[in-house]
C-alpha cells in the first residue's frame, strides 16, 4: 500500500473516539504531513525505535509500540519456555507516554506468557541495563528518547548480556515485528490485573540500592584523599538521574553541592531547557547562573534518561568552559590509569575501549601506562560488547567511552552511565583539589604532556524524507569523489567501513587521515535525522590546533553543503 492507503486503513480501523483518529482527521488535507507519518514504518534496529509521538506508522504511539513489543514477544517465544520464564525487565523515562508505553509493553509480554518486571517509576537507562543481568532476564526494554527534543519518544531494546541488541538479534526481532498486523495481532493484557496475578512483578527499592552500591564500588579514591567540600552544581535536566545522582553524592560524602531547582523534578516538556542534551552548552544556562552565585568549581549534567553526562569547568579566569566528550574522557582516562598505577592495581593486561570516531589522544595516554586501547563502532552495544572478547583474551576491562558524552566505568553496567561517570568526575575534582589543582589545570597539563589536541564534532540536521535522501547523496558523493587534499594538507589514508575494516564490522562511516597529524570522519546518525562530522588534530599549541581544525572543517562543510 502507498502512504495514502495506509493512512486510510488507520482511519478505518481506529474507533471514532480514539485520539489518534481525531489527530489523523486534523491532517486530512495536508498531503505532506500524511506522507511524513505514513511513508514508512518507524524502523527498528540496534538502537530500537525512536521518533516523534503521534499517529502514524512513522510515529511513536500505542500501536507502533505494541507492534514492536508483540514482535519481540514472538522472538522470545521462539527461544523456548526457559526464555519466556526468565522474562523481560522494563523501565521508562519522564517523557510523554513513557509510563503508559511501559505498562502497555508489560501487559503484552504478560499476554504472551512472558514474565515481566517493571520499575514503579522512572529510572535511568544504565540501571535498566544493569537490571537485565542482575535479574538474568532474556531481554530488557527502556521507554526513552534519551536527549531528543520533547516531541520524541523511543524504545531501547536489550538482550541477555545487558547490552543493547546486536545486529543479529535486532534483525531477528525485526523479522518478527514485520510479521505483526498492527490492528489484529497484538495480544494485550490489563497491566493492573497482570500485577495482581503475578504475571508482572513491580521491583522494590532494594534494586535501586544495589545499583548504587555497584556504582559506588567503582571509586578510585575516597575519604581523606578527597576534598569533599568542593562546591558543585548538578542538573538532571528534568530527567531520571535526579534521585540516584543526588543519593550517590550523599553516599560519597560530598557536602557542598546544589541541584538546579528548575530542573530537579521530571518535566516531559523540558520547559527550563528546551533541548535537553548536555552536549549542548545551552543546556548549562541555569547551571552557570547558579554556579556563579554558589561559587561552584564544577558544573555537571545528565540527559533525561541518565546515560549521558557532561561538565563545565571553571578556568583560571573564573569563566565556565564547556568540555566536549573527548575532553571529559581525557580526564577520566587519566584519573583511572593514574589511580590504579599509584595504588599498584594496574593490571598486567589492562584494556580500555573507545569508538572509531573518538579522539586518539586517549590511545596515547593508555599506551603510556601499558594499557591497550581497543576501537569499536559507535554505540555502547559495541563498546561494552567488547568485554566478553577482553575476558576471553586475558584482558582486564578498565573503562570505555565515546565522544558523545558517554562513559562506561562499571563493567557490570553494559551501557553508558551518567551516574558512575558523574561520581568519578566529582571524585577526581575533589582528589585534585586536595592537591591544590583544578580539573581545568589537570586538562592543560595533559595537553602539555601528550600534545595539543583539538576536537570538533558538528552535525547537520536534515529532517524528513528529503533530509534522509540528501544524507544518502552526501555519503555517495564523498565515496565517489574521495578528496586527495583538504585545507592544504594531503589525504594519506582513507578508511571506508561500509564493508567492514579489519576486526570492525560494516558501518556507514568514512575516515580520512591527513599528513599534518589531523583526521576527520563522517557518518549518518543511526537514531536521529542528522549527518555527523568529527574533526581532530594535534599541533604545537591549542591556538594552532584550533586554527588547523577550523580550516579543515570549513573546507569539508563547503564540499558537503554543495551537495543538494
Amino acid at each position: 500500500m502507498n502512504y495514502k492507503e495506509v493512512y486510510q486503513s488507520w482511519l478505518d480501523n481506529l474507533s471514532d473516539k480514539d485520539p489518534l483518529r481525531v489527530e489523523l482527521l486534523e491532517i486530512k488535507d495536508d498531503d505532506h504531513e500524511i506522507q511524513e507519518r505514513f511513508y514508512q514504518d518507524l524502523s527498528f534496529g540496534t538502537a530500537g525505535l525512536r521518533g516523534k509521538v503521534g499517529a502514524g506508522t512513522n510515529r511513536m504511539n500505542f500501536f507502533t509500540v505494541g507492534k514492536a513489543t508483540q514482535g519481540i514477544a514472538n522472538f522470545i517465544k521462539k527461544h523456548g519456555q526457559q526464555a519466556m520464564d526468565r522474562g523481560v525487565v522494563i523501565a521508562h523515562d519522564p517523557r510523554h507516554f513513557s509510563k503508559e508505553f511501559s505498562e502497555l509493553a508489560a501487559g503484552i509480554f504478560a499476554a504472551n506468557g512472558i514474565k515481566a518486571y517493571v520499575y514503579p517509576d522512572l529510572r535511568p537507562t544504565p540501571q535498566l541495563a544493569w537490571s537485565v543481568t542482575r535479574l538474568k532476564t532474556i531481554a530488557g526494554i527502556n521507554i526513552t528518547a534519551s536527549h531528543n527534543p520533547k516531541e520524541y519518544n523511543g524504545y531501547k531494546a536489550y538482550w541477555e548480556d545487558g547490552c543493547q541488541v546486536s545486529s543479529s538479534i535486532a534483525d531477528g526481532m525485526t523479522d518478527e515485528i514485520n510479521k505483526v498486523d498492527i490492528f489484529k495481532d497484538i495480544q494485550r493484557y490489563d497491566f493492573n490485573k497482570a500485577v495482581e496475578e503475578g504475571k508482572v512483578m513491580v521491583l522494590t527499592p532494594e534494586f535501586d540500592r544495589e545499583y548504587l552500591d555497584l556504582v559506588e564500588s567503582c571509586a578510585i579514591h575516597s575519604g581523606d584523599e578527597l576534598d569533599l567540600n568542593i562546591p558543585l552544581v548538578f542538573t538532571p535536566l528534568n530527567g531520571a538521574a535526579s534521585i540516584p545522582f543526588r543519593q550517590m553524592l550523599k553516599d560519597r560524602g560530598f557536602t557542598n553541592w546544589v541541584i538546579v531547582p528548575e530542573q530537579e523534578n521530571p518535566d516531559p516538556d523540558f520547559k527550563s531547557v528546551g533541548y535537553p542534551n548536555p552536549e549542548d552548552p545551552k543546556a548549562f544556562k541555569l547551571s552557570e547562573e547558579l554556579g556563579k552565585k554558589f561559587g561552584a568549581e564544577l558544573l555537571m549534567a545528565c540527559d533525561p534518561d541518565g546515560d549521558r553526562f557532561a561538565i563545565e569547568l571553571k578556568d583560571d579566569e573564573g569563566n565556565y568552559i564547556p568540555l566536549n566528550g573527548n575532553q571529559t574522557g581525557y580526564i577520566l582516562v587519566n584519573y583511572i590509569l593514574e589511580g590504579h598505577k599509584d595504588a599498584g592495581t594496574l593490571p598486567e593486561k589492562g584494556a580500555m575501549v573507545k569508538s572509531i570516531v573518538t579522539s586518539t589522544m586517549s590511545s596515547e595516554m593508555a599506551q603510556a601506562y601499558g594499557v591497550k586501547m581497543f576501537e569499536t563502532l559507535t554505540g555502547f552495544k559495541n563498546i561494552c560488547g567488547k568485554i566478553p572478547y577482553l575476558h576471553e583474551n586475558g584482558y582486564t576491562y578498565l573503562f570505555g567511552y565515546e565522544e558523545s558524552v558517554g562513559y562506561a566505568a562499571c563493567e557490570q553496567v553494559r551501557d553508558k552511565d551518567g551516574i558512575s561517570a558523574g561520581m568519578l568526575v566529582a571524585e577526581a575534582a575533589a582528589y585534585y583539589r586536595k592537591q591544590g589543582k583544578t580539573l581545568w589545570q589537570v586538562l592543560q597539563e595533559l595537553y602539555e604532556k601528550y600534545g595539543h589536541y583539538n576536537e570538533d564534532e558538528p552535525n547537520v540536521v536534515l529532517d524528513g524524507i528529503a533530509g534522509a535522501e540528501r544524507i544518502k547523496r552526501m555519503m555517495a558523493h564523498l565515496r565517489g569523489n574521495l578528496p586527495t587534499e583538504v585545507a592544504g594538507s594531503k589525504v594519506i589514508k582513507v578508511i571506508d567501513y561500509l564493508n567492514g575494516y579489519e576486526d570492525i564490522p560494516a558501518s556507514n562511516v568514512l575516515r580520512f587521515y591527513l599528513d599534518n597529524d589531523s583526521w576527520f570522519a563522517v557518518r549518518p546518525s543511526g537514531t536521529e535525522p542528522k549527518i555527523k562530522f568529527y574533526f581532530y588534530t594535534k599541533q604545537s599549541s591549542q591556538k594552532e590546533a584550533k586554527e588547523v581544525n577550523t580550516k579543515i572543517k570549513e573546507e569539508v562543510f563547503s564540499l558537503v553543503n554543495s551537495i543538494e
